[in-house]
């Protein structure tokens, strides 16, 4: 006689979370934030006559276009290097990306406003 029996189905671990919950929401949006924020200081000091000093950005600095994509780029890379950490299971990595572009962007538009 032959019994039939349901797969097993594993409960998901307690760490495991949407990747569009409501930590990463806030995160991105502070992100988008505080990258305009970084775009429109920087702007405004080389158009009066500074330079930039992050040697990536400065290839794209001879335009506002080119400055606005590196910095739509940069948005871009970060919530799609987070994505790849929540799929391979890295969540405090996942925030932790966030955050340290969070601080990175921050810390340069302190220093692009205390240098006007």
């Amino acid at each position: 006689m032959m019994t039939f029996t349901e797969p097993a189905t594993l409960p998901k671990p307690a760490s495991e979370h949407r990747f569009w919950d409501r930590q990463n929401s806030a995160l991105f949006a502070a992100n988008v934030a505080f990258s305009a924020a970084d775009f429109v200081v920087t702007r405004d000091n080389l158009r009066s006559g500074g330079q930039e000093l992050n040697p990536v950005t400065r290839i794209f600095s001879g335009s506002t276009t080119g400055l606005a994509m590196n910095f739509a780029g940069e948005t871009a890379g970060v919530i799609g290097l987070s994505y790849f950490f929540h799929r391979t299971g890295h969540h405090k990595l996942e925030r932790a990306v966030s955050m340290l572009n969070l601080g990175s962007s921050a810390a340069a538009v302190g220093f692009g406003l205390a240098h006007r």
